[in-house]
Parts: structure tokens; C-alpha cells; sequence
């Protein structure tokens, strides 16, 4: 076993856990358990905004996956995980300081809230639970088998110890602190992984002989490494370019993401975070994706993907250096586990359980079920993780496209477009999952592009036009 590399990780989550603990204490005196174990009282300044934000976007799949397909891609994969940069500043542009007036103005403590109290349909809130459950799945089963695989690589045991490992430290300070926890951990990870890709870049820069040497040892093995079109010409035009739709202007979709434009104090806070979150996200997305493709010709030949960000930085660092590094990816993970676990708990919990089962419940009892439902996710999540894939950024790109194409409209439309109405997006939902769920599986890459581009196109226009046909037997206007 490296001790050397394990004992930083070991005192990062320590820290981690010291922070979950003190949320905890913060919870035992709440006088609104649900509000502050699942928002953390809308309280968040703007630099723990734009942290959380970009610890929970910047997940196993940007640490993990992404650096694992820049290594097989090239430079043309890091022109493509570019289009990540806006992703902080659309969020808060688009939902800002609206989606946060009209959240509390409804009491609305998750994106299904919104979506309840704008279309007052059950069956919206039904759907949309349903959408949220069965795509974050998959997205956390890749956070689940990215962090097994780091401890794997890190400490040299085998993949299911690893994966229990993981299990067992994340659930123990989420189920403790909920979303306060998760946001001040959010804001340590974040910094670490802005200043741990810094470091690793430029010890692998180092490592293989400054940049010109890469960029010439990548062209004697495969010059499509070094154009914008991948180790095999088909990053065309049309596929990157429909990547800013899903990793860009999509976001605003996500649950994880839409969640953290209602937790903020005041508008200083979101501006700052937008700031804040831009420039980090740019950083962090770019270095990691360059560490990928700079690693091929230090490290030929590496055939599970998703290991080359933890050996590369085992190759070209000391392993005390490493650990400390490699903390980074473990922070992203962790942080996306830790939010997307909370997020499928309150769905359950806040929005069917208390919504149609007991409305009534008492908050001992709402305590006992959000921790319980929390840790029974968990346990689900470490069985699927138990059998990964070689890469798992499909898993998580797979969940981006499917809640995308689910709520897009519904949250965008209903927040800005007063004739928008339950017909409108109940349809717009299930047109856009339908359609996301046929293109991935039978006909990816329609006309060149990213199976999510035509679902989000067809259902935006599905929402319009069953909204203006259905205006007479509603009322659409906002309440």
C-alpha cells in the first residue's frame, strides 16, 4: 500500500468530515430542518456560490473521464470540454436573481417545488421525480466507480475495496449535514482542485520535455492528435459545436446545478459567484483536459481510460506530491456525489413522500426519512458501481442529455413565458425524453450532432405549440 500518496488524501477527508460534523450540530438547532438540511437556508455568499457550483459541475467525469478521452482523442477533446466555460455564468444569468425571487416567493425548496407550484399538475411533479431519479442514477453510479477507481490507482487495492471505501466515507458526512455540508465542502474541494490541476499540468509539462517535445511526440504517433478533430476524424464541426448545448446552455436543466440559484443570500452574492465560478471552471476544465492528452506520450499505452489521470500523476510527481494532487479529483467526485445523493433524496422525500404520501409528517419523522433514504440510495448506487465500464464519462454525459431534454423548457419557458402551461410541459418532458432516450440508444449523432440537440429543438416547440392550443383550458399566468 502507498502510504505516501494515501496519508494527504486521509487528511483531506478528516477536514471533510470535521465540516460535516459542525453542519450536523448547525442542523440538531434548525427551526426549519427541511429548508436548511436541503438548502442550507439560502444563505450562501458568493464565493462558497461559486465553488459549490463548480465542485458539483466539475465531477468524476471532468477529473476522471474527461482527461481518460482527451488521452485517447487528443487536443481536439479539450476543444470540446471548452465549451464548459460558461457553464456558471449561464446558470445564474438565465435563472439569477428571477428563479431565486420566484422560489421564495412559492417556498420552494427544489426544482420540482418550482415546477409544482408554476404548472399546479401532479402529474409534472410525477414525471419530472421520475426523470430526476432514473438519470441521476446512472450520473452517480459514474461518480461512485471514478472514485473507486482513483483509490484503486492511489493505493494499489483492488476495485471493490476501493469502491467501499468511497461508499462508506461519502455517506457518512452527507446523511450528517446535508446541504450545508455538502456546500462548505464544496468550497475546500474547489480550491483544491483549482490549485491541484495547476500543479499536476505543470509537473507533467515537465515530466515530457516542455510543450513543444508533446505536441512533437504526439504528431510522430498520430497527427489527428493535435487537430480539432480527434485520434480518428470524427470530433467533426457540427459534434463539438453541439456539445455547447449540452455542457453549456443545458446546464441550466440540471437539478444539481438549477438548485444552487435558489441557495444564495443576495444579489452581491450571484454576481460575485458569477465572476468567481467563470474563471474557475475555465482554469480547472482546461488544465485537466490538458494533462490528458500531455500524458499519451509519457505514459503509451494505457487501455483503461479512466486511469490515466491517477497514473500520470503517480509517474511524474513524488508520492507525497501525488496524494496531495490527487485529492483534487477525489474533492470533484466527492462534491458531485455528496449533491447528486441529496438531490434524489429530496425528490423522494420532499417532493412524493411529503407532496402525496404524508403531507403531514412530523419533522422527527421527516428527519429519520431524509437520513435513511439518503443512506438506502447510497447502498443502491455502490451495487450498480460494482460492474463499471471502461470510460465513465458516457454514464454522466448520458444523465446531462436525459435531464436536458427533460426540464430545459419546463424551467426556462415556465420562469419567463407567462402563456407556458401544464399541457405545454408535461408534453415537452416526455417528447424530449422519449426522443433523447430512441437518438442515444438507435440513432446517435443525428445530422453529425450530439443525440441531445434535436430532443431539446422538437421539445422547445412541443411546450409553444400545446401551450397556445391548450390556453383556453387553463390558467397560465405565474402565481
Amino acid at each position: 500500500m502507498n502510504w505516501e500518496s494515501l496519508l494527504p488524501l486521509i487528511a483531506i477527508l478528516i477536514i471533510i468530515f470535521g465540516v460535516g460534523i459542525w453542519a450536523g450540530g448547525y442542523l440538531k438547532g434548525s427551526t426549519n430542518f427541511v429548508q436548511d438540511y436541503f438548502l442550507g437556508g439560502r444563505s450562501l455568499g458568493g464565493f462558497v456560490l461559486a465553488m459549490t457550483m463548480t465542485a458539483t459541475y466539475g465531477s468524476a467525469s471532468s477529473f476522471i473521464g474527461g482527461p481518460g478521452t482527451a488521452y485517447n482523442e487528443g487536443l481536439g477533446w479539450v476543444l470540446l470540454a471548452m465549451s464548459q466555460v460558461a457553464t456558471g455564468y449561464i446558470v445564474l444569468m438565465i435563472l439569477g436573481k428571477k428563479f431565486a425571487i420566484i422560489t421564495r416567493k412559492y417556498k420552494a425548496l427544489t426544482m420540482v417545488d418550482f415546477l409544482k407550484q408554476r404548472y399546479q399538475s401532479k402529474w409534472v411533479v410525477i414525471f419530472s421525480a421520475v426523470s430526476i431519479i432514473v438519470f441521476l442514477f446512472s450520473a452517480m453510479a459514474a461518480q461512485w466507480i471514478g472514485g473507486a477507481r482513483l483509490i484503486e490507482s492511489l493505493i494499489g487495492i483492488d476495485y471493490t475495496s476501493a469502491l467501499f471505501i468511497f461508499a462508506v466515507s461519502v455517506l457518512i458526512y452527507v446523511t450528517v449535514g446535508g446541504f450545508r455540508a455538502v456546500a462548505l465542502t464544496d468550497a475546500i474541494q474547489g480550491s483544491i482542485m483549482f490549485i491541484g490541476t495547476f500543479i499536476l499540468l505543470i509537473a507533467v509539462i515537465i515530466a515530457g520535455g516542455g510543450i513543444p517535445q508533446i505536441i512533437a511526440d504526439l504528431t510522430a504517433e498520430n497527427p489527428n492528435l493535435i487537430t480539432p478533430y480527434g485520434s480518428d476524424g470524427q470530433l467533426t464541426p457540427a459534434y463539438v459545436s453541439s456539445f455547447w448545448i449540452l455542457v453549456g446552455v443545458g446546464v441550466v436543466a440540471l437539478p444539481q446545478i438549477a438548485v444552487r440559484a435558489m441557495s444564495y443570500k443576495n444579489a452581491q452574492s450571484m454576481h460575485r459567484a458569477i465572476i468567481i465560478g467563470t474563471i474557475v471552471v475555465g482554469v480547472i476544465m482546461l488544465n485537466m483536459h490538458l494533462i490528458g492528452v500531455f500524458a499519451r506520450p509519457i505514459l503509451p499505452g494505457i487501455e483503461v481510460g479512466d486511469r490515466v489521470m491517477p497514473l500520470i500523476a503517480l509517474e511524474v510527481m513524488p508520492n507525497w506530491l501525488a496524494g496531495i494532487v490527487l485529492a483534487a479529483p477525489m474533492a470533484a467526485i466527492m462534491s458531485t456525489v455528496d449533491s447528486l445523493l441529496l438531490l434524489v433524496s429530496s425528490t423522494i422525500l420532499k417532493d412524493v413522500y411529503l407532496n402525496y404520501v404524508r403531507p403531514n409528517a412530523s419533522d422527527q419523522t421527516v428527519k429519520r426519512l431524509s437520513i435513511g433514504i439518503t443512506a438506502l440510495l447510497g447502498i443502491i448506487v455502490f451495487i450498480m458501481a460494482l460492474n463499471p465500464p471502461d470510460l465513465i464519462i458516457w454514464l454522466n454525459l448520458f444523465a446531462f442529455g436525459g435531464l436536458e431534454a427533460a426540464f430545459i423548457w419546463p424551467i426556462v419557458l415556465g420562469l419567463y413565458w407567462k402563456k407556458g402551461n401544464k399541457y405545454g410541459a408535461l408534453s415537452s418532458m416526455f417528447t424530449g425524453v422519449a426522443l433523447y432516450i430512441v437518438s442515444d440508444r438507435f440513432f446517435p449523432q443525428p445530422f453529425g450532432l450530439h443525440s441531445v440537440v434535436l430532443p431539446v429543438i422538437i421539445s422547445f416547440i412541443v411546450y409553444v405549440g400545446i401551450s397556445i392550443v391548450t390556453q383556453k383550458r387553463t390558467d397560465a399566468s405565474i402565481r
